[in-house]
Order: structure tokens, then sequence, then C-alpha cells
């Protein structure tokens, strides 16, 4: 009995952990985007300077990552030869750089609702590019199913009251970017047995993005800084804002490590909701009924796509098992077999 009630409360802690876990990353997710349109946004914060924000976060995740793994020795370093590190990071940290300023460009110009919808198409973009790539196979009814979740977002835009087009290309670019980088940390990386958590993620990535956001930064944003003699640097809001985005790279080391990448998928459409509500209701921005008719058609689209990789994993594991029971009663036979033989040469002797 009293087996029985540890064991329950094992299951428990651990469904408790899980939904901690879950928690703590919708709620640093939320914050990060909510706060980067509050600094970003002219009629808020007012500082429209995104590659000097995305510059900011990455001095500092850098600096933290750094200090993380050199100093208190809180994660292991991944062993990486300067030739790996040119040709599989550098471009990773390129792509990476880009996406990073697009969206954040895009908060200048979109409220948040529209900008989770338009997100909706970060599958479409990591399938299409990973047929484009070879590293997924073309199926007529995932593309079928790509081409509804699109058709959900052209809903969406098409409903969208405060519609800018400068704003949708940016989060499109920004979409297009990360996926992009998403499939070439597979090419360049996982496919060489490297896998790098967010913590080294970051100490590798982060210098990299910083330099290559120098060179756009010196050419469009410093002029207009300059220019700006009233600002300062305000420690508390670019410190905090820094910080959340940090803590946010910890939230999915912890929610991938001790859940799923799938959890942290089904986790997303909750904090995009979520965000949606959030922007209707506090920020004020305007939500028609055919901008949530297209997001809800996109969101049943994701859905489907996330049960279908569920599914595809759960075969796939069902299959490894199968292989290595297999090769279990091989061995075991084999072994049998061997002491039957062992047997009769001694009773023969």
């Amino acid at each position: 009995m009293g087996k029985g009630g540890s064991l329950g409360d094992g299951v428990i802690k651990k469904i408790l952990l899980s939904y901690t876990y879950v928690a703590i990353w919708i709620f640093l997710s939320f914050t990060v985007i909510v706060y980067n349109k509050y600094i970003l946004d002219k009629k808020m914060y007012n500082w429209p300077f995104p590659i000097s924000l995305t510059m900011i976060h990455m001095s500092f995740c850098a600096t933290l990552a750094f200090l993380l793994i050199k100093v208190f020795k809180v994660v292991e370093p991944v062993s990486m030869s300067r030739e790996l590190y040119l040709s599989s990071v550098v471009p990773i940290g390129a792509l990476y750089s880009l996406s990073l300023w697009l969206s954040n460009s895009a908060y200048i110009y979109l409220s948040v609702s529209f900008i989770q919808m338009l997100k909706a198409l970060m599958p479409v973009a990591v399938y299409s590019i990973g047929v484009l790539f070879k590293k997924e196979g073309f199926k007529t009814d995932t593309m079928a199913n790509m081409l509804s979740i699109s058709l959900g977002v052209a809903i969406a835009a098409y409903g969208e009251a405060k519609f800018d087009t400068w704003g949708v290309m940016l989060q499109l670019g920004a979409v297009a970017f990360e996926a992009t980088r998403l499939v070439m940390i597979q090419i360049l990386l996982t496919s060489k047995g490297i896998t790098l958590n967010p913590i080294t993620s970051l100490y590798y990535v982060a210098p990299c993005c910083f330099v290559f956001l120098l060179v756009p930064w010196i050419f469009v944003e410093l002029p207009v800084l300059k220019e700006t003699s009233s600002f300062h640097f305000d420690f508390v809001i670019f410190g905090t804002n820094s910080l959340c985005a940090f803590a946010l790279n910890l939230a999915v080391f912890l929610l991938v490590g001790k859940t799923s990448a799938l959890t942290m998928n089904v986790a997303g459409v909750v904090k995009d909701w979520l965000l949606i509500a959030f922007s209707w209701s506090v920020i004020k921005d305007t939500v028609t009924p055919i901008n949530l008719f297209g997001y809800g058609l996109a969101f049943l689209g994701v859905a489907y796509y996330n049960h279908s990789k569920l599914q595809a994993l759960k075969a796939k594991e069902a299959q490894k098992k199968a292989a290595q029971a297999d090769e279990e009663g091989g061995r075991l036979l084999e072994e049998r077999e061997s002491e039957g033989t062992d047997k009769k040469s001694e009773s023969q002797n």
C-alpha cells in the first residue's frame, strides 16, 4: 500500500514539476515579448532602436553564459575547433542576429496580437526549408496542412485593423531567417553529433550575433542615437529586460530537458492565446472577428502538425524498442545455445 502511495506521490510530483516548468516558460516568454514591445513602441517607452536592444541582450547573455560556464562551471562547455566554429556556429549566428533584428523591429509597426498570428507560419517555413535542403521528405498531406495554416494567417492578416506592410515584411523575414537557422542547426551541428543547450548556445552564438549586428548598427542606429542627446541609458529598464531574456533561455533549457520539445510547442500555443487576450484587453490593440477566425484556422493546422509529429516520434520509439528487444532476444538465444554446447562437451568428456 505504502509502495503504491509513494509511486502515486512521485507521479503527482513529476506532473506538478512539469506544469511548473511550463508556467515559468510561458510567464518569461510572455514578459519578454510585452517588455520588448513596451521599450520599442513609439507610444510607450519610445526607444525605437531594435538593433541596439538586440545587442544589449546579446552582450548581457554572452557575459552571463561565460560566467556560468567558465567561472561557476554550472554547465560543461562543448569541445569545438576553430574550423567547426567558423563553418557551423558563425552562419547560425548570422541567421540568429537577422531573425532577432527583424522580429524586434516588427514591434514598432505591428500589434503584439498580430505578430503572434504571423508567427503561426513558423512550421510552414521550417517544413518548406527542410524540404528544400532535403532534411524533410515532401508529403502531400503535410503540404496541404501547411497551406491551411498559411490560409488561416492570410485571413487573419486580411482582418487586421492596423495592417502595416513594412511591419509584416519584417516579421515574415524574421520567421524565414529563424526557420533557416533551425534547419541549419540540424545540418551543421546535430548531424555532426554536437548538441548545444541554451547556455552553451549563447556562449558560442551570442558574441557572434553581437559582431554581426555591430555593422548595421554603426550605419543605421548610431547616427540617430548621437543626435538624440536627451537619451540616457536606463540600467533598470534595460537590465531587467536583458535579465528576462536570459532567464527565458534558462527556462527553455528546463522545459525541454525536463519535459519535451513537443510540450514546449503546446505551451507556445497557450502563450500565443494569452498574448492575444492581453494585447486586446490591456494594451487595447484591436482584435477583429476575422483576425480570430483566421488565427483559429491556423491554430488547428499547427495543432494537427504537432499531433502528427508526436505520432511519428511514438512510432519511431516503438520501432527502436522492438529492434532492441529482437537484439536482446537474439543475444539470449545465442547464450543459451552456447551453454547447451558447453554442457554437451562436458558430458562427452
